[in-house]
């Protein structure tokens, strides 16, 4: 039984918390007030495959030479500011042109949230399509920037090119993002249509190649052609998600200017020696590549003998669509099996009753088609 000593204290504490939360808000922005935060779902104990992440770990005697070099390493200063050793190895690794310059980001989000700083213009309006990569949207809100989303065509997610081309001349983005393959498709639009949109971009367009290293198309090759062109990757499909590297590659132009924004001392001395170290040993990531885009090939045919729609992907996840039972459903029971997959009907439009599911090693991937076979047989 409460007493009315803790009844009184109780009521003091809420009426504290509604006080701090009254001033919290008079302080903070609205656009920042009206976010949600982005949520990360809980693994632990599961088999993951709900983020996109190599399901592979090093050799144990890679590991043992990463030990050794990273005993060198003088975590007592300051990192490189420029990461020029860094920005060498990656120059040869993707192919970049010389004469493209290059800026590092604490992933590839730090990188969006850069160039979206540096757009000029309250009534500045960034456009992509959707669905896509939420950090596009999530970045431009917080800044208080109008985001456009033009939605793929529902049958293949493919560009809408008509809806695009007329939402580019009424809105005259600054920004256009292209996520290339898209995120949470899996597809690669049109590379003619990518092309037709570099042609009537008003402003900056963006060419997302997370997906890089498990696709057959990329556009760094037209980082010469096109002045309003940046192309940017991640390490972390590679198989360094948790190193946190993104870069971006284009016009010295634009990096120059971009680069006043970047953080001092953003890419710490761990994660530029580990790559560089990482970068050396490429083949094993080749290895590695080799091995999931075959598994994302058999995981598709045999996603495709279920009553599921299986979208083409040149990423290293499969996105599918239910047919016949409800995804939030299957997704909740597949997770109650020990599999963590993930459930894009929440997100609405073109991705109701869809999931996708990250190629994982070929023991996980056999539990999750089973896992999944038995719920929708059930």
């Amino acid at each position: 039984m409460r007493t009315k000593l803790s009844l009184d204290i109780e009521n003091i504490n809420i009426a504290n918390q509604n006080g701090i939360e009254t001033f919290v808000a008079s302080i903070l922005r609205r656009e920042v007030l009206s976010l949600s935060a982005y949520h990360v779902q809980d693994s632990t104990g599961l088999i993951k495959l709900d983020a996109m992440e190599n399901p592979y770990a090093w050799p144990e005697t890679m590991v043992d030479e990463w030990l050794e070099d990273l005993r060198n390493a003088k975590v007592n200063r300051y990192p490189d500011p420029s990461s020029d050793r860094l920005k060498a190895a990656l120059r040869t690794s993707n192919n970049i042109p010389e004469t493209a310059n290059l800026m590092l980001g604490n992933g590839s989000d730090e990188l969006i949230q850069i160039i979206l700083m540096g757009v000029a213009g309250d009534d500045a309006v960034v456009l992509s399509p959707q669905p896509t990569f939420v950090m596009y949207r999530q970045i431009a809100d917080s800044l208080g920037l109008k985001f456009v989303g033009v939605k793929l065509n529902e049958d293949d997610f493919s560009l809408d090119m008509a809806t695009l081309s007329a939402a580019i001349a009424k809105n005259n983005p600054k920004v256009i993002f292209l996520a290339y393959p898209n995120n949470p498709t899996g597809n690669a639009f049109s590379g003619e249509d990518m092309l037709e949109i570099l042609r009537i971009a008003p402003g900056l367009v963006v060419v997302d190649e997370a997906y890089a290293p498990f696709a057959d198309a990329s556009f760094m090759s037209k980082l010469l052609e096109f002045p309003n062109l940046l192309v940017m990757r991640t390490l972390s499909k590679l198989g360094l998600a948790g190193l946190r590297l993104g870069f971006l590659a284009g016009h010295p132009a634009w990096i120059s200017q971009l680069d006043k924004l970047r953080l001092p001392y953003n890419i710490n001395v761990l994660t530029q020696q580990t790559v560089e170290f990482a970068l050396a040993n490429q083949s094993v990531f080749d290895g590695q590549i080799k091995q999931i885009k075959s598994d994302r090939e058999l995981l598709a045919s045999r996603l495709a003998h279920l009553p599921v729609k299986v979208f083409p992907s040149q990423a290293n996840f499969v996105s599918f669509r239910l047919l016949e039972k409800e995804a939030t459903e299957v997704f909740t029971k597949i997770k109650n099996k020990g599999v963590l997959i993930k459930n894009l009907t929440p997100a609405g439009g073109a991705l109701l009753n869809c999931l996708r599911v990250t190629v994982g090693t070929p023991y996980e991937n056999q539990v999750f088609m089973e896992s999944l076979t038995k719920i929708l047989e059930s």
